[in-house]
Formats: C-alpha cells, structure tokens, sequence
C-alpha cells in the first residue's frame, strides 16, 4: 500500500491516542511526559495525561508520583520518564565546570541533602543563605536551587515529590560506571528509539533534531552523536512522502494500530505527542501553530496558551480555557473562521468541554 501523509496522520493520531486505562500503564506505554509549570487551565503534563488515563484528575501525577516508578528529568525536554528510561541516561559525564556560585557550594549542598535524606530548597536555602543567579530563562533564581537542580542533572540527587509545585531532593545512589562497546551502543539505540516511540512518525529533520538533544539526555554519548544518527536512518521502518523522509519504530507498521478517535473532539496541549513537532503538524494540516504563552501579547495570533482542536483526524482550530467563578471558560477560533456546521461536531466539542471540567473538578 502506498504510503500518504494521510496514512501517516492517520497512524501518528492512533498510536498515541490510545485507549484510556491506568496511570502506570499510560506513563510505561508514552515512556516520557514533557512537563511545564504554566496552568491553563492546567499543567501541560496532565492535559497530556488526561486523554491517556481513565478518570484522570488535574494533579494525580504529583500527587501519585512516589508510586508511580518514574524520574524527574530532562530528556528531549524536562519532564516525567520511567525509570527504564532514566537507567538510559546515566550515568552521566563531561559535564565542564560547575556553576555559580561553584563546585565547593556543590558538594556542601549534597553533603547536606545526604545528611538529612530529603530536602526542600528552602531548608538548603536557609542553611546556606546564598544569593541570586541567573537562571535559564534570563530571571534569576537562589543559587542554591540552581546548585540542586544541577546536582540533579548530574544523577546525584532525585526528585522525590512536591510541595505545593516545588521539587523536594533526596540523593540518589551512584549508578555504575559507563558501558563500553556494543553494550554502550545498544544503550544509545534504545535512548533514540525511545524518543523516536514518544513522536512517531517524524521526519528526518525532526529525527535529526532528537538525536542532537541526546547530547543533554545523555551528554557523555555527544561525540559519538553522528553515528547514533546514522544506525537511527538505517534501522527504523522509513517512507519517502511528498520528497520528506519519514521514520517510525522498526516493529510498527502503519496500519498496525487501531483508530480509537470516532467522532471525539480533543483539546490537545502544546507538547501533547500529536502536536509537539511543529513541522510535522504544517505537514499534516496544513497551517502553523505557535506556542506564545511566552510572546508579548499584541504578537499573539491565537492566545495565551491556545489548545490544538483536533476533530477526527483534522486539526480544524484552538481553544484558549480559562476557570472563573468556578465555571470553565472557553474561546474557541478555528482555522477556517467558523465551526464545522453538523451535529456530530456540536456532540463531539460538548462531550470534550464535560470531560474538561470533570478533569478540573469544576462546574460548567
């Protein structure tokens, strides 16, 4: 059978939107949950969960999160990976000097995290009494939570919950020394193809563009990066469409899972797997989405933090949803300037907006 972007939209939508069932099941199946900060109406991470997991609420992954048996991390981005995942990554090398305010606040830090086995930073903060540093959005953050979130980088504290949305630490035994040979590189083939599961099927810019970020997944594999690229080309199932070349894991087939859409409406986060990749997304429907919670508010061309709405297996718009007095608000703009006009859609946007608030906890 020929391979189109339609067969290819077809498979990116029902691989990953799957049948709804348990929490564990969801995060072992996905292998990796981008994370934000920003609600709106929730955290990113749960407005990916909540299409994945059957009665999922705003917050059960935090509040669930030390019997979940998955890791903090950064991977292709920060986020929530299964500690199979996070076994991939590390330990991790090569990481040049350390940050301000340097190595000696460094080991006095984890020195005090192991002396008190779990940590908030604020406790860290007042036993050492630190300034200000720059942080990696430009603002400035205590150094010592910038000396514990590199701490955690380097695999020598963990994540262990939150309080109230802030990381506690506690540390984390040394894993063992790094692999060499075949067994460092079938370690770096299930790392890309773990990337590669999450966002099925890519194009080989995007393919490219994962396989670089493995030099922070996994900084001590950076020089051996082209060639993790190259058995990456060589191993997965490839197509060429529309002169793009698109890869997908070597034991799926394109027509080897099955729809579970129907006739659902779906408000997607920005990192949701369907829409994460940009350039993927103009391949499949035709028009640019942008991320702009972070662009000043007279560029926005779609708002604050606007919600793909896919409808079948069509992108036809956006939502922005926001929470008032109790009640969801919903603004809604679609790409064609109206709302597909049948019945079927009305049901389908009612029954997604119900199982927002349910999702939320609120009314209508």
């Amino acid at each position: 059978m020929t391979t189109t972007i339609g067969r290819l939209r077809r498979y990116a939508i029902a691989r990953t939107l799957f049948a709804p069932g348990t929490l564990p099941a969801a995060l072992t199946r996905l292998g990796f949950v981008q994370a934000d900060p920003i609600r709106s109406p929730a955290r990113a991470q749960d407005l990916v969960l909540r299409h994945r997991v059957a009665n999922y609420r705003a917050g059960d992954l935090e509040r669930l999160y030390a019997t979940l048996g998955v890791e903090e991390d950064f991977f292709v981005n920060y986020g929530f990976v299964t500690r199979a995942a996070h076994a991939l990554m590390h330990p991790r090398g090569k990481f040049g000097a350390w940050p301000a305010p340097g190595k000696r606040t460094g080991e006095a830090v984890l020195a005090f995290v192991r002396d008190r086995g779990e940590v908030h930073p604020r406790d860290v903060d007042a036993h050492f009494a630190r300034g200000a540093v720059r942080n990696y959005w430009g603002g400035s953050s205590t150094a010592t939570t910038h000396v514990l979130d590199h701490l955690h980088y380097r695999g020598l504290l963990r994540v262990t919950g939150r309080a109230a949305g802030i990381r506690r630490y506690a540390p984390r035994d040394v894993p063992a020394p790094p692999l060499d040979g075949a067994a460092r590189r079938a370690r770096q083939d299930a790392l890309v193809d773990l990337a590669v599961r999450v966002y099925a099927p890519v194009p080989s810019a995007t393919l490219s563009w994962l396989v670089l970020r493995m030099r922070y997944a996994a900084p001590q594999w950076r020089p051996e990066i082209r060639a993790m690229l190259a058995r990456a080309k060589a191993r997965l199932n490839r197509a060429r469409v529309d002169d793009v070349d698109w890869f997908w894991p070597a034991d799926e087939a394109l027509d080897g899972v099955a729809d579970t859409e129907g006739d659902s409406a779906r408000l997607l986060a920005p990192f949701d797997p369907v829409v994460w990749d940009r350039r993927r997304f103009e391949h499949f429907w035709g028009w640019t989405y942008r991320f702009e919670a972070y662009t000043p508010a007279a560029r926005r061309t779609r708002g604050y933090y606007a919600l793909p709405l896919l409808w079948r297996e069509r992108m036809i718009g956006w939502g922005n949803l926001s929470v008032a007095g109790g009640c969801l608000q919903t603004d809604l703009g679609f790409v064609s300037g109206r709302a597909p006009r049948d019945r079927a859609f009305a049901r389908g946007l009612a029954a997604e907006l119900a199982r927002v608030q349910t999702f939320l906890g609120i009314g209508g």
